[in-house]
């Protein structure tokens, strides 16, 4: 428990933009909770609180959006490929990311601002190990029904609609792919989108997880709860360069060595 303390143009580009807000990510919980759990460090300071709140708020959703332009990107490399040079450009990818942080940014900034404002005025105890807007706002005395209808709102509008958009290009992408007839055309056209579907996989499985629990909470555990807030955080960051890593060749290689070598 934690104490609250009131008062892609290429794969290359994708890789690096995902190891950014992995990195990020990470260094705003995970040494938090190795803290409490190695030294029981379990105070936290309001500002403190609240910051970790904002960065985790807005890198999740800059997470989801980076997917959607990926997936625009691999939407053009297979359905307009003599327009890719053209499209996907060097400005293209400075406005996508400068987009990717100021959307998520202006329209998540309110969550933590909202909650910084309530009145805390009861225990000072999370049910849980990391700043997650909810379980702050559940310490206050003051009602906290529009923080919760806003993060709803909010989230739900950015992640579906990224998630909205990156299905209308892989079904635009499917589309095409079965119209190709040159032998082995579908399968390296679709080979290529391989890790970006793995990656979104990963993502979706684990945020609907945790959203689930969270929805039936009195019938999961708190334990449980907490467990796969810190794996959401874990679980990703640890298999976004795994994934990557086999869409080299010399990794594949290597990799069928190693297990030649064990077996």
């Amino acid at each position: 428990m934690l104490d609250f303390i009131v008062p892609n143009q290429s794969l290359f580009v994708s890789f690096i933009v995902h190891r950014e807000l992995d990195i990020v990510l990470c260094l705003t919980v995970i040494p938090k909770v190795l803290a409490i759990f190695w030294f029981g460090l379990r105070s936290i300071s309001f500002s403190a609180c609240f910051l970790q709140m904002f960065i985790m708020n807005s890198f999740l959703a800059m997470e989801s959006c980076t997917f959607m332009v990926m997936a625009y990107d691999r939407y053009v490399a297979i359905c307009h490929p003599l327009r890719y040079p053209s499209i996907i450009t060097d400005q293209f990818v400075v406005k996508a990311s400068v987009f990717i942080v100021v959307r998520n940014a202006l329209l998540l900034s309110p969550v933590p601002i909202l909650s910084a404002r309530l009145r805390y005025c009861g225990k000072n105890v999370i049910e849980n190990c990391i700043c997650a807007n909810l379980s702050v706002s559940r310490l206050s005395c003051d009602n906290f029904t529009l923080n919760r209808i806003y993060q709803f709102v909010a989230g739900w509008t950015l992640l579906g609609s990224d998630f909205i958009l990156i299905f209308l290009s892989y079904t635009f992408i499917l589309r095409a792919v079965l119209r190709f007839k040159a032998e082995g055309a579908a399968v390296k056209a679709l080979s290529t989108c391989g890790s970006h579907f793995i990656l979104i996989l990963f993502f979706s499985t684990i945020l609907l997880v945790v959203v689930l629990t969270n929805v039936s909470r009195k019938r999961v555990p708190m334990d449980i709860l907490i467990l796969l807030n810190v794996l959401h955080h874990l679980i990703p960051p640890a298999l976004n360069p795994i994934v990557y890593a086999f869409r080299t060749k010399e990794l594949k290689q290597g990799f069928h060595k190693l297990l030649q070598r064990g077996f």
